[in-house]
């Protein structure tokens, strides 16, 4: 019987020598976990979104040889002990009614290592190193690692395997012209280059059996100029699926394009169109991806016809029950991923373990859990911004009795602020499920109230938690009282009227996000995904080679002239999120905001804003706005804590008011977590 909900998404898929019991991948990545002797805390991590009802699971990427890391030491499919360890993740899986498949991923040029090769000597923007340039026998080595990588999962009892073909690595490289130059039988003509992955799928296939899955990742959009075309990757596909895959899944953009994929100013399904167009062309199932983060979109892909299959990565890191809540018609409690990629991506690029900013338990399973409690506790928290919200909801899911104050007439704290800046519209679900979570755990909620010491220690709590965030810090400007001087609060909360000439101090995060909000009058193209393809330039590949517009990104005429100010030299947003900084840089350069760094604030009048430049403060200039916006960062705002600790009350002190940082959502969350999991 047909899901009332989601009909399409939770109806089996029959790959003939199998059937998978719903249409959910848990797409692949990458989280750190795969390098090393890391596989107990791999396997429970697999085990766990199993148990939460994935169709199917496919691991971070396994180089098949040395040649293929993508870092030194990264995880490796080339030998039988990889095999033998690998039995712990697979057993795992299998114990809890769930199928996995092994990623086998040779990074290429990508690799950040000395060893690296390639199909031509063309060094990659994001590495050091110039990779080595194949010969012929050396191309017959790299398909035999993979035959041999594809046999080895099978031996460790996979249920099969993903061949990447996209993105950008080893196997995409031999696809296109821009790092193909060779002139012998891999390289030339397209039906050459495409020699490579077509070898690979029909010898592992021939290798494995029929009764094994073979998913084929398929770069359906390079995103880069010079790019497959669509009749090149039409041509691709049907090979594939005549060399025996059993399954292609999408895959978007290089490494280096310069068009967003998976941030969260990207539109939902931004790209399952072009799944839609390989529909037409291929008769295996196929798999859509990108930025599908709620049970609702992807059922609406699966009913439009798009794909047989959506994938899934970051979405199962932040909620391993997402199947098992839209199954039971829960979708209100799923803990939406927000694509901030803080936690994830960015710390696989700083070769950090990965987490997750709303669900910090992800990669770190057998470390952190929410168990019940033998000794429940009353507990006040003051504050209900991410890191009270966290505290709270954990604490009581282990059985506290939980009061949370809050002197805002809603929770959300600064995340009401941020929701306000185009492209961050998923701070809506993030808010909503806390709102939800509240309710299902019995939190008594207190809004507008502004709670004393004196009103927390008559009310005889065991413990007192101070979530009580921050205030903007003063930057001792002079004339900063100007009643043309405002702060972000003004403007994004207060929604103060602003003129059309803007001098922004402080270029954090919060400075980028004020210029956002105002170079698009609040106005954010993620919400309409034909506008926003056009301001990225991106285009339908089978008019424009690599899907990108040869007159490049189209905006329109900023709403007004903004200059962002900084006092450190060098790059502006450099603190930014490491593998999202870029398109928040890219986005105002788009809209001409100036940057300006290195500079002092000398003066503000009504004229506006007096800058030098320098320790010698050179060069004063006068910059003529209308409005000078206060983003000069933030400081913490703890003033309960001495009345408390003088009562003998038991006081901790997370999120901003513990530390006002940049990025603190992430670190808020984290801390009250775990903070709640100890008491």
């Amino acid at each position: 019987m047909a899901h009332p909900l989601y009909p399409h998404l939770l109806s089996p898929l029959d790959l003939g020598f199998t059937t998978l019991k719903n249409r959910v991948l848990m797409g692949s990545m990458h989280t750190g976990l795969e390098d090393g002797n890391k596989h107990e805390r791999l396997a429970a991590y697999f085990a766990e979104r199993a148990r939460g009802g994935v169709g199917l699971i496919v691991t971070g990427g396994y180089a098949p040889n040395v040649a293929g890391w993508v870092k030194p030491l990264s995880g490796m499919m080339s030998g039988k002990r990889h095999a033998r360890k690998h039995k712990l993740v697979t057993d795992a899986v299998h114990a809890e009614g769930g199928k996995i498949a092994m990623q086998i991923l040779h990074a290429g040029r990508y690799g950040y290592h000395p060893f690296s090769v390639a199909p031509s000597r063309v060094k990659s923007p994001i590495t050091p190193f110039v990779p080595r340039e194949l010969s012929s026998n050396g191309v017959e080595k790299q398909i035999k690692a993979f035959v041999r990588s594809a046999v080895l999962a099978q031996e460790a009892g996979y249920d099969g395997v993903e061949i990447m073909g996209s993105e950008g690595y080893f196997i995409n490289e031999f696809l296109v012209t821009h790092t193909n130059k060779r002139k012998d039988a891999w390289g030339g003509d397209y039906s050459n280059r495409m020699r490579l992955p077509v070898e690979i799928v029909a010898r592992t296939r021939e290798a494995v059996g029929e009764n094994f899955i073979i998913i084929y990742r398929l770069s359906m959009i390079d995103l880069i100029p010079d790019g497959s075309t669509w009749e090149e990757v039409v041509m691709l596909a049907k090979a594939v699926e005549a060399a025996g895959a059993t399954i292609i899944n999408t895959g978007i953009g290089w490494h280096e394009a310069r068009v967003p994929t998976i941030a969260t100013s990207v539109p939902r399904a931004a790209f399952s169109w072009v799944t839609g167009k390989m529909k037409q062309e291929v008769s295996i199932p196929l798999i859509t991806s990108n930025r599908i983060n709620v049970p609702e979109v992807a059922e609406k892909v699966l009913a439009e016809g798009c794909a047989d299959m959506v994938s899934m990565a970051r979405p199962l890191l932040a909620d391993p029950e997402f199947v098992l809540k839209a199954e039971q018609s829960r979708a209100d409690e799923v803990n939406v991923c927000i694509a901030c990629n803080q936690a994830c991506l960015d710390h696989t690029f700083k070769n950090k373990m990965s987490s997750c900013l709303v669900n910090p338990r992800a990669c770190h399973e057998t470390e952190l859990n929410y168990l019940p409690s033998a000794a429940p506790r009353k507990v006040a928290i003051v504050g209900a911004g991410p890191a009270g919200l966290s505290t709270a909801v954990v604490l009581a899911q282990c059985g506290h009795k939980v009061d949370l104050f809050d002197a805002a007439g809603e929770i959300g704290g600064q995340l009401n602020m941020a929701k306000q800046v185009p492209g961050k519209e998923e701070f809506h679900d993030m808010i909503a499920y806390y709102r939800r979570q509240l309710e299902l755990r019995k939190v008594n909620l207190e809004l507008n109230k502004k709670v004393s010491g004196a009103d927390l220690v008559n009310a005889g709590y065991d413990d007192v938690v101070l979530a009580t965030g921050v205030l903007p810090r003063d930057p001792k400007i002079p004339g900063q009282d100007n009643p043309m001087v405002l702060s972000y609060i003004d403007v994004l909360r207060g929604k103060a009227p602003v003129g059309k000439r803007v001098a922004i101090v402080g270029a954090g995060g919060i400075g980028f996000d004020v210029a956002e909000f105002l170079v698009t009058g609040g106005h954010s193209s993620t919400l309409d995904l034909q506008e926003w393809l056009e301001e990225w330039g991106v285009v339908d590949p089978s008019e424009t080679r690599g899907g990108v517009s040869e007159s490049g990104p189209n905006v329109p005429a900023p709403e007004r002239e903004v200059t962002l100010l900084q006092r450190s030299a060098g790059k502006l947003g450099g603190g930014l999120g490491k593998t999202t900084g870029w398109i928040h840089r890219a986005s105002l350069k788009m809209r001409q905001v100036r940057m300006i760094g290195g500079i002092n604030y000398e003066r503000i009048e009504d004229r506006g804003i007096l800058i030098s430049h320098g320790k010698d403060r050179s060069d004063p200039t006068w910059l003529d706005v209308d409005n000078v916006i206060m983003c000069a960062g933030q400081v913490p705002l703890r003033e309960l804590a001495e009345p408390l600790r003088a009562a003998g009350i038991p006081v901790h002190i997370i999120g901003g008011a513990d530390e006002a940082s940049e990025l603190d959502a992430k670190r808020a969350i984290n801390q009250g977590s775990r903070l709640a999991a100890s008491l």
